[in-house]
C-alpha cells in the first residue's frame, strides 16, 4: 500500500501509466500473456533504475554537476558571441568604424606571415592557435627558468668602529682619516659619501702609500643617518655644509678640499655655495646634478633623462612627488637584509667597463661592505631624505658659483657727486662665485651620470676644468684603480718629487742654480 502524502518519482510515474493502459484484451491467454510480458519488463527495469539512482556516489553527481554547468557555459559563449557580431562588429558601429582602417593596414602588412602556414589551414583559425601555444610555452619556460643555486649572501653586523665628534646641536657625526697625519699634512681632503655609501667608501682602494707620498690627509664621514652619525631632523643642503664645517673645525683643518663623487657631489656644491672661504678647490667625480634644474634646456633634460632605466625614472618622480612611496622599494631591496647587484639595487644601466668591474671579486667585497655599513641603523629616513635633496630645490643655483665681477649698485647721492667732477669717485666692485679651481673628471662611457650633466656644469660655470676620460664608466675610473688615484692627486697637487716637501725641494732647487 502506497504511502499517503509521498510524491512519486518519475520512474514511478512512468510506470504506473505504462501498467494501466486503460485497454481490456478479450483474447486468448496467449495473446493476454503477450501483453503482459512487456509491461513486467518496463516495471522491473524502472525498479531497476531506482535502485541505480538511490546508490548513485557523490562522485558522479559532480561530474553531472559540472557536465551541466558546462553547457550552459558554452550557450552562454555563444550567446555572447551572437550579441557582439550582431550589435558591436556590424557595419554601423563605432567601433568598427574607428578600427577597420588601422586594423586593415596591419592585417595587410603581417600578411606576408601567411605564407609560412599550411595550404590547407586558413589564416582566421592558424594564428590564434599559434598564439595560443606561444603564450602557454612562454609561460611554461618562465616558471620553470633554472636559477643558479647559489645562496644569497645575508647583510653583516659590524661593530663600531669611526671617531666621532659632538656637533653644536647636541648630534654625533662619525668620520675616518687616511693618509698623513694632521701634523704632517700638506693637503686636506674631505669627502661626502654618495648614496648607499658611508665613510668607508672615500676613494675606493686608494693606497696609503700613495696619500703619504702627496702628503694628503683624506678624511671621510657619514652624512646624518647613514653609519654611525645620527640622524638630522630637517635636513637641508645648508644644513650638510654647516656639518661639514664644524667637522673641519673639530679637526683644526683650516683650508681644504672638498671631494665629491656622483650624487655626493650635491654635498660638494653645497660646500663651494655656503663656506667657500675654507674650501681651497673642488675635485668631483662624475657630479650629480638636479635632474630638474630649470636652467637646463630641454635638449639637455632630454639627453639626461634617455640614459636612465624606467625604474630610475620613477625613483626620481616619487622622490620629488610622493616621497613616501620609496620607503616600499627601499625596504624591498638594500634594507630587505640581503645583499644585491648594484645595478638592481640602484635601478642602475651600466656601460659594458662597468659591468666588468661589478663581476671582480675585489669590488664585490668593497661594495658589500660598504653597504652594510651605510644602513648599519636599518632606518630609511636618511635615504628618503638624500633621494629628495637630489631633484629638489638646493636654494641656490650652479650659476651662483661662476666667477663673475659685482659692483656696488649707485644710490641717488652717489648721482648727487656724479654731478661734480670733484666730488666724482670709482665704483666699488668685487669679484663673487667660487674663485679657487674646479675639477670634474667625467667618464664618457657613464650611464649613470651621463656626461651631458658636465656638460651643462661648464655651460653654466665656465671656470670649471674638466677631463674628459674615453672608454670609461661611472665606477671603473674611479674604484679600485691605482693609477687613476696617482693622476688625479698629480692633477689637483702637482707631481712629487722622492716624497719631498714642494717648499724643501724648490729651495734645493735655486740652491743648486
Amino acid at each position: 500500500m502506497e504511502e499517503i502524502g509521498r510524491p512519486k518519482s518519475w520512474t514511478e510515474e512512468l510506470a504506473s501509466l505504462v501498467e494501466d493502459t486503460g485497454i481490456r484484451y478479450t483474447g486468448d491467454d496467449h495473446t493476454l500473456s503477450g501483453l503482459s510480458t512487456p509491461s513486467f519488463e518496463l516495471k522491473s527495469a524502472m525498479e531497476g533504475e531506482r535502485v541505480e539512482s538511490e546508490s548513485e556516489s557523490l562522485k558522479d553527481q559532480m561530474k553531472g554537476f559540472v557536465k551541466a554547468w558546462g553547457e550552459i557555459a558554452i550557450e552562454l559563449g555563444k550567446g555572447c558571441k551572437d550579441v557582439v557580431l550582431q550589435s558591436v562588429l556590424t557595419d554601423d558601429s563605432y567601433i568598427v568604424k574607428k578600427t577597420k582602417g588601422p586594423c586593415r593596414v596591419v592585417a595587410g602588412k603581417l600578411s606576408v606571415l601567411n605564407d609560412f602556414l599550411p595550404e590547407d589551414r586558413h589564416p582566421v583559425h592558424a594564428w590564434p592557435v599559434i598564439l595560443s601555444v606561444f603564450l602557454v610555452a612562454l609561460s611554461v619556460l618562465s616558471l620553470n627558468i633554472k636559477h643558479e643555486n647559489t645562496p644569497i649572501p645575508l647583510v653583516q653586523s659590524h661593530p663600531p668602529s669611526a671617531n666621532r665628534i659632538l656637533l653644536p646641536d647636541g648630534r654625533n657625526i662619525s668620520y675616518h682619516e687616511q693618509g698623513v697625519p694632521a701634523d704632517k699634512a700638506r693637503h686636506s681632503l674631505i669627502a661626502p659619501h654618495a648614496f648607499l655609501s658611508s665613510r668607508l667608501s672615500g676613494i675606493p682602494g686608494i693606497k696609503s702609500s700613495l696619500l703619504e707620498e702627496f702628503g694628503v690627509r683624506l678624511v671621510t664621514y657619514d652624512l646624518p643617518g647613514f653609519g654611525e652619525s645620527d640622524p638630522h631632523p630637517n635636513r637641508t643642503l645648508h644644513s650638510s655644509a654647516m656639518d661639514l664645517l664644524h667637522l673641519t673645525e673639530a679637526l683644526e683643518i683650516n683650508k681644504f678640499w672638498v671631494f665629491g663623487y656622483s650624487s655626493g657631489a650635491i654635498h660638494t656644491w653645497a660646500a663651494l655655495k655656503h663656506i667657500p672661504s675654507k674650501i681651497a678647490g673642488a675635485a668631483l667625480f662624475a657630479p650629480m646634478v638636479n635632474p630638474y634644474d630649470p636652467s637646463m634646456t630641454k635638449e639637455e633634460r632630454s639627453r639626461i633623462w634617455e640614459k636612465w632605466t624606467r625604474r630610475r625614472k620613477l625613483m626620481f618622480f616619487l622622490a620629488r612627488r610622493f616621497p613616501r612611496f620609496l620607503k616600499f622599494f627601499y625596504r624591498r631591496t638594500f634594507l630587505s637584509g640581503k645583499h644585491g647587484p648594484i645595478d638592481k639595487w640602484l635601478s642602475l644601466s651600466l656601460s659594458d667597463k662597468d659591468q666588468d668591474l661589478t663581476k671582480d671579486p675585489g669590488f664585490e667585497e668593497f661594495w658589500r661592505r660598504d653597504v652594510e655599513e651605510s644602513i648599519r641603523l636599518k632606518n630609511v629616513k636618511p635615504f628618503m631624505e638624500e633621494a629628495v635633496l637630489q631633484v629638489s630645490n638646493w636654494g641656490f643655483n650652479l650659476r651662483d658659483l661662476q666667477v663673475e665681477k659685482k659692483c656696488k649698485e649707485r644710490g641717488l647721492f652717489d648721482w648727487f657727486k656724479n654731478q661734480f667732477m670733484f666730488l666724482s669717485s670709482e665704483v666699488e666692485c668685487e669679484l663673487v662665485g667660487f674663485l679657487d679651481p674646479i675639477h670634474i673628471w667625467q667618464g664618457m662611457e657613464d650611464l649613470v651620470v651621463p656626461s651631458v650633466m658636465s656638460e651643462y656644469v661648464t655651460r653654466v660655470i665656465p671656470s670649471a676644468i674638466v677631463h674628459k676620460v674615453a672608454n670609461e664608466g661611472h665606477f671603473s675610473y674611479f674604484y679600485l684603480c691605482d693609477e687613476c688615484h696617482r693622476m688625479i692627486l698629480s692633477t689637483l697637487f702637482g707631481e712629487v718629487y722622492d716624497h719631498q716637501d714642494p717648499l724643501e725641494r724648490s729651495v734645493e732647487e735655486e740652491l743648486t742654480f
